[in-house]
């Protein structure tokens, strides 16, 4: 069955860390494509890190470039992000994405070039 299965969230300071981790099972496991997406209430699903594991390349938005690492694990089938220097304004409901079968570019930060999501980790960053 394919799936994804987040792990790891939770509640921490302002200036902690956290790290999370997407479980990927069946034809997501060979997805070369694999991102980060969090939604805030009230705010749209926003693309945070991409990793294109072919060609070990990460990309990440503006908002946490310097303090979160997009990580990929190919014989746990895992993907990881490691989050520092966490801000208040980080706490969403954090989601990994995965595109099996696509190959070559995409629109990494479009939620619509995927088409298997996991059911999502919450993180509470306190002030």
């Amino acid at each position: 069955q394919e799936q994804l299965v987040e792990s790891g969230g939770g509640s921490v300071q302002a200036g902690g860390s956290l790290r999370l981790s997407c479980a990927a099972s069946g034809y997501t496991s060979r997805s070369d494509w694999m991102t980060w997406f969090r939604q805030a209430p009230g705010k749209e699903r926003e693309g945070v890190a991409a990793i294109l594991t072919s060609i070990g390349r990460t990309y990440y938005a503006d908002s946490v470039k310097g303090r979160f690492t997009i990580s990929r694990d190919n014989a746990k089938n895992t993907m990881y992000l490691r989050m520092d220097s966490l801000k208040p304004e980080d706490s969403a409901m954090y989601y990994c994405a995965a595109a099996p079968g696509v190959v070559g570019w995409i629109n990494f930060f479009s939620d619509k070039s995927y088409t298997y999501w996991g059911r999502g980790t919450q993180v509470t960053v306190s002030s």
